[in-house]
């Protein structure tokens, strides 16, 4: 078991994670039409934008969402500098297009014939999202950028506990971060999977996701370290199972073949009597949803799970951090948030419904699970301290 210490977030849903989980026990949600870039298409679907977001001009935006969520998470784990100076402290950080497309004036130059300056480029390599922030706390430890679409976020936290358990590293930060940009947005309305309207994972009428940004950052301790320091759990690592459809470039396999295999090696050890909720991918999209509620239909009937993404958007490269980390809160505080944009049941989903309301859970363990493009699946199996 790898101990989570520190959790750390920020998304549309708030600026810190106790801000984020107020807020979706609240019910609030606020999609808008993009107030930082513009679009030709005549149709503003809205997206989940973090307002007011100052990000550090030498970095990208999604570089300086992930150094906020990671301050916020060394903080709850109370890492001080002089701790992390003294220990093998790895980053593993999932994006997606984050920090590669984020410069068109430099690109129609080029594309012109022109000789642009080089600094739009220079920058962009600079906010590699784990080498940024392993550079901005000077740590020395291994360092990874997982790119593995959707699921980016949740491989990075199942593959940094997987450098704890190989022993190298005392101390992993995990997560996840990717920033809204116009290039993104255009990009999945041209895919035809993006809603007019706010998004309603596992509805009868669902139509599309919406997009969003944010970032978050675990905070993984080997049992030594943390036993050392004398620092306090929040959770544990308990799973972490990766699997490939290989069917098509963007739909799952019709009976979730890879996302079966992804939680039953998640779950490795573990009963499904244990399982206190799923927080779903739940992108809204009629494949996506489909398959995954008729997968936890069959592999863990009746456990309550919900969609955190009618709050936050499907912030891509992000989502499985920031829903790991929901997940975790939440398991601490015994109870999920309702499913947000869920009124009518689909038949198709063989009676699978996400919870309506504010719902009490009882179990030791959570998954939070990634459905994405490329048929890949990852699911973390999450657990209560003792």
């Amino acid at each position: 078991m790898i101990p989570v210490t520190g959790l750390g977030c920020i998304c549309a849903a708030g600026p810190t994670l106790d801000a984020c989980l107020e807020s979706l026990f609240r019910g609030g949600r606020e999609p808008a039409p993009p107030r930082r870039f513009t679009s030709d298409h005549p149709v503003r679907y809205p997206v989940f934008e973090v307002p007011g977001f100052q990000h550090p001009p030498r970095f990208l935006r999604t570089s300086g969402l992930l150094a906020q969520a990671a301050a916020e998470a060394l903080a709850d784990a109370g890492l001080t500098p002089d701790l992390l100076a003294g220990a093998r402290v790895g980053v593993c950080m999932g994006t997606t297009v984050g920090c590669a497309m984020n410069d068109e004036p430099f690109c129609r130059e080029i594309r012109a014939g022109g000789q642009p300056d080089l600094e739009p480029m220079e920058r962009i390599l600079r906010s590699n999202p784990a080498e940024a922030l392993a550079a901005s706390l000077d740590l020395r430890g291994p360092r990874q950028t997982v790119v593995n679409a959707c699921s980016s976020g949740t491989d990075a936290v199942g593959l940094g506990a997987s450098w704890l358990r190989a022993g190298l590293c005392d101390v992993v930060l995990a997560g996840g971060a990717d920033e809204l940009s116009r290039i993104t947005y255009n990009g999945f309305i041209s895919l035809k999977i993006t809603a007019e309207g706010p998004c309603r994972p596992f509805d009868r009428d669902r139509t599309g996701l919406n997009l969003g940004e944010g970032a978050a950052v675990l905070v993984l301790e080997s049992p030594a370290f943390r036993a050392r320091r004398g620092a306090r759990a929040r959770s544990f690592v308990l799973g972490y199972g990766s699997a490939c459809d290989a069917y098509h470039p963007t739909a799952p396999h019709p009976e979730g073949a890879g996302l079966k295999r992804a939680i039953r090696e998640a779950m490795a050890g573990l009963e499904g009597s244990q399982v206190a909720f799923v927080n779903a991918h739940g992108t809204a999209t009629p494949d996506n949803d489909r398959v995954e509620a008729l997968t936890m239909l069959e592999l863990l009937p009746g456990v309550p799970f919900l969609s955190t993404k009618g709050y936050t958007g499907h912030t891509l490269g992000a989502a499985g951090a920031i829903e790991a980390a929901f997940t975790v809160a939440c398991l601490e505080q015994g109870r999920i948030p309702a499913s947000a944009g869920f009124e009518n049941e689909d038949p198709a989903l063989g009676g699978a419904a996400p919870v309506r309301e504010v719902t009490a859970c009882a179990g030791t363990v959570a998954l939070s699970q990634s459905l994405a493009f490329g048929g890949n699946n990852a699911v973390l199996a999450l657990g209560a301290p003792r």
